[in-house]
């Protein structure tokens, strides 16, 4: 096993997190504890020269405490290959910026362990890799096509209507069976997205939470769920949505042990997945979050187990 010295952060920057409920924080701040040396980038400084890939990253010290969370050295040009960890940290949209830094970072994984997988994470949209366990989840049509969506509202009743590559709960709207506006939502859709859209089975049990379920390599390790404000249909915390501390179901942990496999396979080290009732509704590889919240509650030490499973893949 390789010792971990030097790890870079690709994230949003730094001055812009919340770290009351920031993962990358956690995760940054435990690599910090124990010793490795963290540099900082955001994404726009990759850069790909002679089928080396480089970044202008900045030394980066953290503090857990609001307000003056952080301190960055001089920005350095160095090669990424010389790195022992890229942490692939930072939000979506998924758009074609976020792909291209796969393409970059896939030059230099996993010689440099890049987590997640950067090819994977590519290969597998959290709206689309959720549809092969389709027996795990509600309902669910992907199409941009209007006549496919009335008619999955005609057989659904009530539906929820997104964005696929959407996140943190942006431009999810609940169409009931008898609301007028569906044709002006599609149209917008229309001009906002040239993918298609999703859409799926509303669910009522919403209404009692929808949990994130928190999986290191492959393992359930820690759950929060996420209650929907009174006159709002998500529950996403950038939403307004309320945590609150929760166990792991019987029907969760069998759908963490179907999937489970499917993460190993892909190197997929820290990943969340959506759950509402007993139906998975997304599985994130992108950034997700809720390490700090089910820390908060007193669950897990979640990025010290992640820590773990990385030193382990070195």
């Amino acid at each position: 096993m390789a010792k971990i010295k030097n790890v870079a952060v690709q994230m949003d920057h730094v001055s812009t997190i919340s770290i009351a409920g920031d993962s990358t924080f956690a995760m940054s701040l435990e690599a910090q504890n124990r010793g490795y040396r963290l540099f900082h980038y955001t994404p726009d400084r990759l850069s790909l020269r002679d089928g080396k890939v480089y970044a202008a990253v900045e030394p980066m010290e953290l503090r857990d405490v609001k307000g003056d969370h952080y301190t960055l050295g001089a920005p350095e040009r160095v090669d990424l290959s010389t790195m022992d960890v890229v942490l692939l940290r930072q939000d979506p949209p998924f758009d074609m910026s976020y792909i291209t830094s796969t393409h970059l970072l896939e030059r230099i994984h996993p010689r440099t362990l890049v987590v997640n997988d950067p090819a994977w994470v590519r290969n597998s949209p959290e709206k689309i890799f959720v549809t092969e366990f389709a027996d795990l989840m509600p309902a669910t049509l992907i199409t941009r096509d209007p006549a496919e969506i009335r008619r999955f509202r005609e057989e659904m009743g009530d539906m929820i209507l997104k964005p696929l590559y959407g996140n943190g709960g942006a431009g999810v709207f609940h169409s009931t069976k008898d609301d007028r506006n569906l044709s002006s939502l599609l149209e917008m859709f229309g001009q906002m997205f040239r993918e298609p859209f999703i859409a799926q089975q509303y669910l009522p049990d919403v209404r009692k939470g929808d949990k994130r379920i928190l999986l290191v390599d492959g393992e359930p390790v820690g759950a929060i769920n996420r209650v929907p404000a009174e006159h709002d249909a998500r529950s996403n915390m950038h939403a307004g949505g309320r945590p609150e501390p929760t166990e792991l179901t019987a029907r969760e942990k069998e759908i963490c042990t179907r999937i489970g496999p499917a993460l190993r396979e892909r190197g997929f080290l820290f990943v969340g997945i959506d759950v509402i009732g007993d139906y998975m509704t997304e599985i994130n590889v992108t950034s997700p979050t809720g390490i700090r919240e089910v820390r908060k509650f007193g669950g897990t030490d979640i990025s010290a187990l992640l820590w773990d499973a990385i030193e382990s893949k070195r």
